[in-house]
């Protein structure tokens, strides 16, 4: 039977579930090409070597977490939309870890594609947090404030780092809620934190 031509979707779709599986390092055009059924150069017909694999990675993980995140918090505001957005979060991690690792470092300001993809996650949780009236350098802290939180659980938890037999779920709730009651609430009841 001939094998199905190739396309860039499909091979970064690929890509994509094979860092999932491995880990993003795990990725590299010979694993790629074997799960592919192709030979490693006619992978350069699609992209141009591993970091442009890596970076298409991230770019499809920023838009389907951008997505999820928006989905997630459609009608919502304030505690009930940041729970919302934070369990998305989590959910996406769980189930993409390896693409969701691409997305960690900052894109490089050259590269305006990935960043553009990387606002739309950032324009989702600027929403969130204005419903508590937080803009300005305020919304930069409390965005990094709940980013460390929910990018801590999720990896550790994604690691199988949590060993005691403790409902996760609640402990990922609090954690949630002292975000919520320690750099949410105090910012929104000012104009600054200085």
């Amino acid at each position: 039977m001939p094998r199905a031509r190739l396309d860039t979707a499909t091979v970064i779709r690929a890509a994509a579930e094979l860092a999932d599986e491995r880990g993003l390092d795990g990725v590299s055009f010979t694993a790629l090409a074997a799960r592919l059924g192709v030979r490693g150069p006619s992978l350069y017909h699609h992209v141009a070597g591993p970091a442009a694999l890596r970076r298409a990675i991230a770019s499809l993980a920023f838009t389907e977490l951008a997505d999820r995140l928006s989905r997630a918090t459609i009608g919502k505001a304030r505690d009930e939309a940041v729970y919302a957005l934070a369990e998305a979060f989590r959910d996406y991690v769980r189930a993409h870890p390896g693409r969701y690792a691409a997305t960690v470092p900052a894109p490089p300001p050259e590269d305006r594609e990935l960043a553009r993809a990387s606002r739309e996650v950032l324009r989702v949780v600027l929403a969130v947090l204005a419903g508590y009236g937080i803009s300005g350098p305020d919304a930069v802290h409390a965005t990094r404030q709940l980013r460390a939180a929910m990018h801590g659980f999720a990896t550790l938890e994604s690691a199988g780092a949590f060993g005691a037999p403790i409902d996760f779920d609640e402990s990922f709730r609090r954690l949630i809620a002292t975000v919520i009651a320690g750099a949410l609430r105090p910012a929104a009841g000012s104009s600054s934190l200085s």
